[in-house]
């Protein structure tokens, strides 16, 4: 009986002081991991608005948007930023997303994923999201490897689910776009 006693309480122990050491080691680094978060988001944000200025942030209540801004030319609102929801192959995925008042997609940039290395994070290269950009305004955004090009169809194959994911949003903020038009 001591010896279980003992053995236990040297367990205590050992799980209390790597508990401690745990929460020391969490209260250090989260502001840390915030603030790099931040400045990823910034930077994603700015990637997006490409010649623009990323402007204020405006409400939306949408599944397929978790943040909205406006983008400036100087005084004048000329689109929105998007800060879109999709899904792929790897789960849940955020793609900063830019438009003009028309839907047109000015530039994109996948941020938050978990998808394949050398498929699906593929997307994650401007020259993935360069397939969509000047489409959503007159001209459609593509839905299926079917509607691209010989070459950027093969640039995608084996990782459709990735592709229809990126698609998807992109075209759902497209259309949020041209919603909410010049309302800003």
């Amino acid at each position: 009986m001591r010896e279980i006693l003992r053995t236990g309480i040297i367990l205590f122990l050992i799980c209390a002081v790597s508990a401690g050491l745990c929460g020391i080691v969490n209260s250090v680094t989260a502001p840390v991991i915030e603030e790099n978060l931040i400045r990823e988001r910034e930077a994603a944000l700015a990637v997006a608005a490409g010649e623009y200025t990323v402007g204020n942030e405006i409400t939306v209540d949408t599944p397929e948007a978790n943040v909205a801004y406006t983008i400036m030319d100087g005084d004048e609102a000329v689109g929105y930023v998007f800060e879109l929801n999709a899904s792929g192959y790897g789960g849940a995925m955020t793609i900063i997303a830019s438009y003009y008042f028309d839907g047109e997609l000015i530039n994109a940039q996948l941020t938050t994923n978990s998808e394949t290395p050398g498929l699906g994070k593929n997307a994650e290269n401007s020259w993935y999201m360069d397939m969509f950009k000047g489409l959503g305004g007159d001209s459609p955004l593509p839905s299926s490897s079917a509607d691209l090009s010989a070459d950027d169809a093969s640039a995608v194959s084996g990782a459709t689910v990735t592709f229809t994911g990126v698609s998807t949003a992109l075209r759902n903020g497209s259309e949020l776009a041209k919603s909410l038009g010049g309302a800003v």
